[in-house]
């Protein structure tokens, strides 16, 4: 499995995606996604609330004043693992970039999960902007899942970056 994402378009939007395979159980990937303690090892402090239906995140990186980098949206689909799939879905509200919508599905395959990332309603141009991030986010929570040291988000995202065709 090719850890990089994808960007298709889908009328004036963008999505991106991305397919990973954690060595890891459903409950564990999807208690790292979900679990605000463990969510912040890997990406930043945050709120995700199902009963209020609520997502608050403010995620550590990239350098940027909070305000731009602060993400906020209702919970759109909350289903916990069971029968071997689970999704959280999410709007994505954020100063920086236009109004969308980040899903993680998740699928238990043995010991592992597959999981399918996307983020959907961005410009071409801001999932362009968005891929190297991402990617870097995904490693670290494959780290943190691993217990491994967490790779610093700049130095990943300067490392995948160049696999990833820039905005033109």
């Amino acid at each position: 499995m090719n850890d990089l994402g994808t960007i298709t378009t889908d009328g004036p939007h963008a999505v991106l995606t991305f397919h990973r395979r954690f060595r890891f159980p459903i409950d564990r990937v999807w208690s790292a996604i979900t679990d605000d303690a463990e969510r912040k090892a890997w990406f930043g402090e945050g709120t995700v609330d199902p009963q209020g239906a609520e997502v608050v995140i403010e995620p550590e990186d990239p350098p940027a004043p909070m305000e731009a980098k602060r993400v906020t949206g209702r919970i759109l689909t909350w289903q916990p693992p069971e029968n071997g799939t689970a999704v959280f879905e999410h709007e994505w509200h954020q100063k920086i970039v236009e109004d969308s919508v980040v899903r993680y599905e998740l699928t238990a395959d043995g010991d592992e999960t597959l999981l399918r990332f996307t983020h959907t309603g961005l410009s071409e141009r801001n999932a362009r902007g968005f891929a190297p991030g991402t990617h870097a986010f995904l490693d670290r929570a494959e780290a943190f899942l691993g217990n491994e040291t967490l790779p610093s988000w700049s130095e990943r995202y300067a490392e995948v970056a160049p696999a990833y065709p820039s905005w033109r």
